[in-house]
């Protein structure tokens, strides 16, 4: 996905929905345990795995959390899957710090304050500001809200 494209919910389900049954094989999961970790029947199950229907916002939440760290996720969410849905929910807030890679691969500065950046992925298009030891502070899909939040904690 572009960056002038931001990722929407809608979208998140139908990524994660297309990528279930990969997700699943990679950890090495069977449909039974895949299906009891999402709260899903069996059959329900099946039926996202064979494109027939698509997962609904708690399983994707639930996916995204539970696989994190799945690469097939990752790659497909340009990063931390989680982050992604912290981001469109608006959720994240300075008060709360997270340790990343620093953002080498899936991000683009955009703005520099001090010691804290403003950085947007190039897959979701989604933003964050880290500081200048990697620790995330907070994400956002809203540019104005971010960078609010930019000017406040540089101002502090």
């Amino acid at each position: 996905m572009p960056v002038d494209q931001a990722m929407t919910k809608d979208h998140l389900i139908q990524l994660v929905s297309q990528k279930l049954k990969i997700i699943r094989a990679e950890n090495d999961l069977s449909q039974e345990k895949m299906a009891d970790l999402l709260g899903l029947s069996k059959k329900t199950l099946v039926q996202i795995e064979k494109g027939r229907a698509l997962a609904n916002w708690s399983v994707c939440i639930a996916v995204c959390s539970l696989f994190r760290e799945s690469e097939v996720l990752q790659s497909a969410c340009g990063g931390n899957p989680f982050e992604v849905v912290e981001a469109l929910m608006d959720i994240g807030s300075p008060s709360r710090k997270e340790k990343t890679l620093g953002g080498k691969i899936w991000w683009k500065v955009e703005k520099q304050m001090g010691r804290f950046r403003l950085q947007r992925n190039v897959i979701s298009g989604h933003y964050r500001i880290l500081d200048d030891d990697d620790y995330r502070w907070c994400s956002s899909f809203n540019r104005d809200h971010i960078m609010n939040i930019l000017k406040e904690i540089y101002q502090q």
